[in-house]
């Protein structure tokens, strides 16, 4: 059952040696709605965490040709806000761990000046100029303003289990792990975009949240993700429904498994789990991005012992950005990781029977949380 709530898996991860060489995030989606136009508007939340034993006085950037040379890592916490669409962006403020209050047994919070993330709240602001971007490109981020005042209803959950979330003292399994407690999430509150003011409402927020924490990112990295679900077969929307995706190439103690994908749909109550790592459920996965001239595309083909799971998203160029993080050990590995939050696509969901496979549902699935980001290996 991946259903199944878990804020213990929300904690504070850096412990041990991930300590000195590691990452913890918590990441928040979700849509809002402008408050003169009633236009969908999508924006991110996240709180980054690094190498909370190397920290100094002020935080620490991998990126600064001084610090590579001097073999420091970066060291900080990083709240990242943004937007997607054709004004997408991306900014990030700064703080030393000495500036930052951190519970870190559940239920968590985190919070640093006015900006504060915890499993039920959110708020914050960010303001970067264009003279602040161009002058500090460690920073890897554009210029603008943001300001949010959220609550979070975290309703279903995606438990990966063993596999990408196993308690602490095995943390250091894999490189990169992942839970989803909040794979369909209600928001409510306001944001404040360059000046311009958007609402939130439970029922039209679309949200996500979820958290990574490890020593390294994975290559390629595949996110997909909505609960903004309308079947086909029955006409209607789905109220209770979500899909998640997300994987790509998985360590375990430093070796590569070949192009890895946990992925679920809770449809309607009913779970259609595709995790690689419950081995009595012999999940085969095929999956691929596609790069076109204005859009992106993923097709994925997941499928267990009982059914069987087609997805194909796209997403517009123009809305999309190209995330940015440096990984603890210094380096920044991905320089074209495909970020969205406004795309859209089909999901076919088959039971497998006797006679073959059965349809239960073609879901029609907007906006879409997307990623897609590939590095040369070494």
């Amino acid at each position: 059952m991946f259903n199944t709530h878990d804020i213990s898996r929300n904690e504070f991860m850096l412990h041990g040696p991930l300590a000195h060489n590691g990452y913890d995030w918590w990441w928040h989606s979700l849509t809002a709605q402008d408050a003169l136009t009633g236009e969908d508007k999508p924006f991110f939340i996240e709180f980054f965490v690094c190498n909370p034993a190397l920290a100094e006085d002020a935080p620490v950037f991998g990126q600064l040709t001084e610090n590579q040379k001097n073999g420091k890592k970066p060291s900080y916490l990083m709240v990242k806000a943004g937007t997607w669409g054709e004004d997408h962006c991306q900014l990030h403020r700064f703080f030393a761990w000495k500036d930052v209050d951190l519970h870190g047994k559940a239920p968590y919070h985190v919070s640093a000046d006015d900006c504060y993330a915890s499993e039920t709240n959110l708020s914050g602001c960010i303001r970067i100029t264009r003279e602040e971007a161009d002058a500090h490109p460690e920073w890897m981020c554009d210029a603008g303003e943001m300001a949010w005042e959220l609550n979070i209803d975290k309703q279903i959950t995606f438990n990966v289990g063993y596999g990408a979330s196993k308690p602490l003292r095995d943390v250091e399994a894999f490189a990169m792990y992942w839970h989803a407690e909040g794979m369909k999430s209600a928001y409510s509150g306001s944001i404040t975009f360059n000046g311009r003011k958007y609402l939130v409402s439970p029922q039209k927020s679309y949200g996500y949240a979820d958290k990574n924490w490890g020593r390294d990112f994975t290559s390629p990295w595949v996110w997909l993700s909505s609960n903004c679900l309308y079947s086909k077969t029955k006409d209607k929307m789905l109220e209770n429904s979500a899909f998640d995706i997300g994987g790509g190439r998985p360590k375990i103690y430093f070796m590569p498994l070949d192009r890895r994908l946990l992925g679920v749909f809770y449809y309607e109550g009913k779970e259609y789990d595709f995790n690689f790592s419950k081995l009595h459920l012999r999940v085969k996965t095929e999956f691929s991005f596609e790069e076109k001239d204005d859009s992106v595309v993923w097709h994925v083909r997941q499928e267990n012992l009982h059914a069987v799971m087609e997805t194909e998203v796209m997403c517009r160029k123009k809305d999309m950005l190209f995330v940015n993080y440096e990984a603890p050990d210094g380096s920044k590995k991905h320089n074209k990781l495909w970020n969205g939050g406004n795309g859209w696509g089909t999901i076919k969901l088959y039971d497998k029977s006797d006679e073959g496979l059965v349809l239960v549902d073609e879901i029609e699935a907007t906006h879409i949380g997307c990623e897609y980001g590939e590095y040369d290996l070494e």
